[in-house]
């Protein structure tokens, strides 16, 4: 066992969230920790980790085990570079490599085996080590952060709290705990980068439990589930969908023991009636009470089973078709991308692609939030539009959750939208709420309950299942799939697109590309052609030879100057990326989202050239 925890319990004031629980870890074990928002997983990783601390606890570990927990403060000095903060994490692969350099030299006048022994020894270590492959390890894991390789270089204190919240991932993930904890790990992330993580976490040659609402992601890395649920814990084998599976049998057995313990119970208290009163029967009478006093009363674990049903219902059918765009140019300064595509009705199409190539700036467009730079769009005959953008979803207004709905809609009577409300889980006093106290999910709800009273035919969501548990984006899915009219939504989640999406509109590279699949074919034919590359990469040696024969006719001195050409190319583009980048952290930008979507666009479009420039650095580099 490397860790356990025994009897736990943690309250605030009145409010016991942990309640008597038992949690253990075996071996290298990737354990998920799953419930709703505000049931007590985030305090229980804090616990683990010792930023809080148990009422009640017994804790058990091997000796040695160190616990790595996501925390800005692990960020050392304001004025070091993050080369050099992420560098202190390898200080035992350095001391290794001067205590060989000192075997090596001992070795010159020294040919005992001894000292032939501990070099070998040493070597074998720092092979262990990964000590020949550190820096490329750190490169690779910043760089999959959103980094430009150059920022290795900038000092810590000239990063914004957000970006030093990322370094700092970075190097949790560099120092491989040997229990690595992580809360939300996949928020802000694109698809790209959750799959690399996924991969990651995987290969993580030691211990990781980790607290997320991203169903794919938990189904793609754990083996085992806690279930955290009004206090308790429970353990479940396996990853999420099993878990899902397990804990519905589970509840089924226990409700059947328990009907049938019950009918026992009245059965037994019957008897007991009937011949408690008879002497002649008495004693036997008197056997069945105790019985009864002796039995171990069943009882049904509590499971929270309440959800939002939301009926979203359009006012008119709308045309057949729904929208058009004839390469439609958008972006702010300058043109980024066009689209063309058609959407027809009852269509749902999900729109993919990497952070800032300009998913969110075409939505915006079409809802003329921003306007566009060339072609055309249209929408069909009596379209009605309904929109939700995840970021104006959290909002703050000074009224309570019932003036927020009324105040849009005063022709409804009080009835009316407390039903609507109620549908979104805002029933009782939860109605007299000051908006500005929600939480994060709590909002989404809201500004879903304002939706739903537009009888749109056409939904256009911006990232609809940020700050949703899972019981949430399960709702909402259940509530899109049984809408008549047609949906357009961006969404980095796999799930929600491979449950909801008919088709999808991938941005990447600049480009636009219209795919008439859903999401399980999108990735089957993804894997396809990456099947195809990898089979004309094998051929392609011999296909290659003349370019590569072209590159060797290079005189030695008119490569290096190509190269140094490029390398000059490839600072310039660098540093227009980090300068750009840097912008992304200033108040001009954060708190416009107009100006901040332009600005990922110019980013990606940097990126992108600067990727080809580095294509061509490493052709002329490998003859060189």
């Amino acid at each position: 066992m490397l860790y356990s925890i025994s009897k736990a319990s943690k309250a605030y004031g009145a409010d016991e969230i942990i309640q008597d629980v038992n949690f253990e870890i075996k071996g290298t074990e990737k354990i998920a920790i799953v419930g709703r928002n505000g049931c007590g997983k985030t305090t229980f990783l804090r616990c683990m980790c010792g930023e809080e601390s148990f009422d009640h606890a017994n804790i058990a570990k091997q000796n040695g085990t160190d616990i790595g927990y996501l925390a800005q403060k692990v960020l050392s000095h304001d004025d070091w570079t993050v080369e050099q903060e992420l560098m202190t994490i390898y200080e035992p692969i350095f001391a290794l490599q001067k205590k060989i350099n000192e075997l090596e030299d001992k070795m010159a006048s020294d040919y005992s085996e001894k000292v032939m022994n501990q070099y070998g020894e040493a070597q074998e270590k720092f092979e262990a080590m990964n000590g020949y492959h550190w820096e490329s390890e750190m490169k690779t894991v910043f760089t999959r952060f959103g980094f430009p390789i150059e920022q290795l270089s900038k000092k810590i204190g000239e990063f914004s709290g957000g970006q030093k919240t990322r370094i700092a991932f970075v190097k949790l993930l560099l120092s491989k705990p040997d229990i690595l904890l992580l809360d939300e790990p996949t928020n802000h992330l694109d698809i790209d980068a959750i799959e690399w993580l996924e991969g990651y976490v995987k290969n993580y040659p030691k211990a990781v439990v980790v607290v997320s609402h991203d169903r794919m992601f938990l189904d793609h890395t754990v083996d085992c589930v806690y279930n955290m649920e009004y206090g308790k814990m429970t353990r479940y084998a396996g990853n999420y969908s099993n878990f899902v599976v397990e804990r519905e049998n589970d509840l089924e057995r226990q409700q059947d023991a328990y009907n049938r313990q019950q009918k026992d119970v009245e059965r037994l208290q019957a008897l007991i009636e009937k011949f408690r009163y008879k002497k002649s029967k008495a004693a036997f009478a008197q056997s069945k009470i105790k019985y009864l006093d002796r039995m171990q009363m069943l009882t049904v674990d509590k499971s929270d089973t309440r959800n939002f049903h939301a009926h979203f219902t359009p006012n008119v059918k709308g045309g057949e078709k729904v929208l058009e765009t004839d390469h439609l140019a958008i972006g702010y300064d300058h043109v980024l991308t066009e689209v063309t595509m058609k959407i027809r009705r009852g269509d749902r199409i999900a729109v993919i692609g990497p952070n800032g190539t300009g998913k969110s700036t075409f939505v915006k467009t079409l809802m003329e939030l921003i306007p566009s730079l060339g072609g055309s769009f249209l929408f069909g005959h009596q379209i009605e539009k309904g929109y939700f953008d995840q970021q104006l979803a959290q909002f703050s207004s000074g009224k309570t959750v019932l003036e927020e709905i009324w105040d849009d809609y005063p022709e409804l009577d009080r009835t009316a939208v407390r039903s609507v409300l109620g549908q979104f889980l805002f029933s009782a006093d939860d109605v007299f709420k000051s908006v500005d106290v929600l939480s994060g999910g709590e909002k989404v709800r809201l500004s879903f309950a304002k939706l739903l009273l537009q009888h749109s035919n056409l939904l256009i969501l911006d990232e609809p299942t940020n700050h949703l548990d899972i019981p949430g984006k399960e709702a909402l899915e259940q509530a899109l799939k049984g809408f008549s009219g047609t949906i357009l939504f961006v969404s980095h989640d796999r799930y929600f697109i491979q449950q909801l999406a008919t088709g999808l509109l991938k941005f990447e590279n600049g480009k636009a590309e219209f795919i008439e699949s859903n999401w399980n074919e999108y990735e089957e034919q993804e894997t396809s052609k990456a099947s195809m590359v990898m089979a004309a990469e094998k051929k392609q040696p011999a296909e290659e030879a003349p370019a590569q024969a072209t590159r060797r006719q290079l005189s030695p001195e008119a490569k290096a100057r190509e190269i140094n050409k490029l390398e000059q190319k490839i600072t310039d583009k660098e540093r227009e990326l980090e300068d750009l980048r840097d912008l992304r952290y200033e108040p001009e930008y954060y708190q416009d989202y107009q100006k901040m979507n332009g600005l990922d666009q110019d980013i990606d479009e940097v990126h992108n050239e600067l990727a080809h420039l580095y294509q061509k650095w490493d052709e002329l580099n490998e003859d060189a």
